[in-house]
């Protein structure tokens, strides 16, 4: 399952971008930037991973459990959580858990949107530990998670706020993909866990502030000639409108007042005939 995620990924990645800018498979230079492109959009999700499973190896290997250093809320010694907080995983299975969709989701975010892609990967990381932090249950909250709420939350709402048909494909794969994770902000679908659903409920939240604030920005709807031509025709049909309506106000006939109306008689004398 993950390995066909992964695959169509890739797939899906490749022939949307070779749409989305007008490229022809028999366009080999531009295809070759484009591989280039999608190779590099990898890097920065895959060394996230990395940190985050040599930071798990170094636990089980030395013993120490750095479950002290997630977001406590509203507390002092929780502030360093904003940091470390989405590096420290409870175990493989929540670590693995994470992995998958940090690495789909942020080559998405870094190949599609790569002109914000960066910053916008920050302030999630940010904005959803302070959010926990300031808002959170008194518990120790660890975990990439939010951090992958707030990318899926990212993509599946720029396209929507950018209004291109050709981002709501990236959309439509989130919500096929990874539709299920919105049950993971209600903490009455898992009473037997103990997962944090705020930090789920805020990166969510973040990343739909995000996109509205970011689509003015990256990516952005393609205008074609013909909507140009549109365009144009409704502003000269609208002047021509208007110089009419302003034409017929000067030369249509005045209604008479009534109260200025006269009367004139004309009175003249019966004569027999």
């Amino acid at each position: 399952m993950i390995r066909q995620q992964i695959h169509f990924t890739f797939n899906s990645l490749s022939k949307y971008h070779y749409f989305r800018n007008g490229i022809t498979f028999d366009n080999k230079p531009l295809m070759e930037q484009e591989k280039k492109y999608l190779l590099q959009s990898l890097y920065p999700p895959l060394m996230f991973i990395i940190v985050i499973w040599v930071i798990r190896l170094g636990e089980m290997f030395s013993g120490v459990d750095l479950g002290f250093l997630g977001i406590y809320p509203q507390t002092a010694k929780g502030l360093i959580g904003l940091v470390t907080s989405p590096l420290i995983h409870s175990g493989i299975s929540h670590l693995f858990a994470n992995t998958v969709p940090l690495f789909v989701l942020g080559a998405c975010l870094f190949y599609f949107y790569r002109e914000i892609a960066f910053k916008t990967f920050v302030l999630i990381y940010f904005l959803t530990g302070i959010s926990v932090w300031l808002g959170g249950r008194e518990a120790y909250h660890i975990g990439a998670s939010g951090v992958v709420y707030g990318l899926a939350s990212f993509l599946f709402f720029s396209g929507i706020f950018r209004r291109d048909i050709r981002l709501m494909a990236i959309t439509m794969f989130v919500t096929f993909i990874y539709g299920s994770m919105v049950w993971g902000v209600f903490p009455e679908m898992f009473p037997e866990k103990n997962i944090s659903w705020e930090s789920h409920l805020w990166g969510l939240v973040v990343g739909m502030v995000l996109a509205f604030y970011y689509r003015k920005e990256g990516p952005q709807k393609k205008k074609y000639d013909w909507e140009d031509e549109e365009d144009t025709e409704e502003e000269e049909m609208e002047a021509k409108i208007a110089a009419f309506e302003e034409y017929y106000n000067k030369t249509r006939p005045q209604k008479d007042d009534p109260d200025n109306i006269s009367i004139k008689y004309h009175l003249r004398d019966n004569q027999d005939e």
